[in-house]
């Protein structure tokens, strides 16, 4: 806009004071005053004059290649009154910008001032502009970055710490302590399996303690019994032979009984160790029930008890250690023979459950009814009052149950609709017994 009004002054450079009219130069001292009044203040643009035809009748670029070049005009959408012109000159590609003016008043008959630049100039400022632009934006994204970073970093670092502390506490002993750290995320399930490992730990440390107080109680009894009789044959108190054999007696039981439950420890923690043998081997299941049946029958015929075997007669051998199978059927038994009231029935059932063995024990509950849901916990008696001597010290079930998992079977107890006690085993089938039948199967069709 200032090159075209100097255009126009330069259209009008004298007026007379009589008419006010412009006193027009001839084309060449137009031209001569545009190239020294306007040409130098361009740089590396370049002004344009165009005729009504569009057609270039003045180049301030000294090498006038633009000169007698016809340009297009393209309305401008962004600015009126002015056109878009793109072109090359010399080679050398340019943007450029006319307006019109006034046809007929300069010596050159000028319609349209052009002002055109290179774009490589364009594309130069364009770049540094937008390094600028970029750079502040760089600078508020990095520190948007670090607010971030800050507040990411206390949301972790909190919980983390909470975590610690916690994990400190527990070392020290305070089973108790729990973290309050909640949500969906990462943090959140981590603080979830924190509590559900800080408990488990609580509960197993109950359970130590227990099975620490448990294990004093049971012992402490056949031990004083031991030292008082012992004592006692030791000082000469018992004077009569029925006395001192009866004295012996009952050390003999007592010693047998420490030696009785220290076996069982053992066994117990060999077992939960994973330490203990397993010989995993096809048995005859319905022989082994009616070994062990042979063997507790004297002392069910005492109690009046009844026994019954009811074993199909498609069962086939269980996968199993015939050691620890003859553990394990030798305590259940011998539970129901000491449980069951007097003058029952005492029930042992051999069935096929899909491709396991199931074997069910069952006796008539009596007066006190056992939780089936902790007859495995070590320990446990049904009749807290019933002495250990007569009941044994409540580890053989405990003991039974960790055998079976170890023989990749199941053992649990429920009761049916009469109340009957009901304790379930369920053992795999031996697999060297379907390769049999079916190498049998197949030569009798042969």
């Amino acid at each position: 806009m200032t090159t075209a009004a100097t255009v126009k002054f330069q259209e009008c450079f004298v007026k007379t004071r009589a008419t006010g009219l412009c006193r027009l130069d001839t084309a060449t001292d137009y031209e001569d005053r545009l190239n020294t009044l306007v040409a130098p203040t361009l740089g590396v643009n370049r002004l344009l004059l165009l005729d009504a035809q569009r057609r270039v009748v003045y180049d301030s670029s000294a090498d006038g290649s633009a000169r007698d070049m016809q340009l297009p005009i393209v309305q401008s959408t962004r600015v009126a009154n002015v056109g878009e012109i793109r072109a090359s000159f010399g080679g050398q590609d340019y943007f450029a910008a006319a307006f019109k003016i006034p046809p007929g008043r300069n010596p050159i008959f000028a319609s349209y001032v052009v002002i055109a630049q290179p774009k490589s100039l364009a594309a130069t400022a364009a770049a540094g502009d937008l390094a600028t632009r970029l750079l502040e934006a760089g600078g508020a994204a990095l520190l948007v970055a670090m607010l971030l970073i800050l507040l990411v970093s206390r949301t972790m670092t909190r919980p983390l710490t909470q975590l610690a502390a916690a994990a400190e506490d527990i070392a020290a002993g305070n089973y108790g302590r729990r973290v309050n750290i909640k949500g969906q995320d990462e943090l959140g399930m981590l603080g979830s399996a924190f509590n559900r490992m800080a408990e488990a730990v609580e509960r197993a440390r109950k359970v130590q303690r227990d099975f620490l107080a448990n294990v004093s109680h049971e012992l402490k009894t056949p031990l004083t019994s031991l030292i008082g009789f012992s004592q006692a044959l030791v000082d000469g108190s018992l004077l009569s032979d029925v006395e001192r054999t009866r004295a012996a007696s009952i050390v003999h039981e007592e010693s047998e009984r420490v030696l009785r439950m220290a076996q069982e420890l053992l066994d117990l923690a060999r077992v939960e160790a994973g330490s203990i043998s397993m010989h995993i081997t096809a048995v005859d299941l319905r022989g082994q029930l009616e070994q062990e049946l042979e063997m507790v029958r004297p002392r069910a015929g005492t109690r009046g008890l009844a026994l019954k075997l009811n074993v199909s007669d498609d069962i086939p051998p269980v996968a199993a250690d015939p050691e620890r199978l003859h553990q394990v059927l030798d305590n259940l038994l011998d539970n129901s023979v000491k449980y069951a009231p007097e003058g029952t029935t005492v029930n042992a059932i051999a069935r096929l459950s899909g491709g396991s063995v199931e074997t069910v024990v069952s006796n008539p509950a009596g007066l006190h009814r056992p939780d089936p849901d902790r007859m495995f916990d070590r320990f446990y008696r049904a009749d807290p009052s019933r002495s250990a001597a007569a009941g044994g010290v409540g580890l053989g079930l405990a003991i039974s149950r960790e055998l079976v998992l170890a023989m990749k079977g199941r053992l649990w107890a429920d009761f049916d609709e009469a109340g009957n006690l009901r304790v379930h085993l369920l053992l795999p089938a031996a697999r060297e017994t379907g390769k049999k039948a079916e190498s049998t199967a197949q030569a009798a069709v042969a």
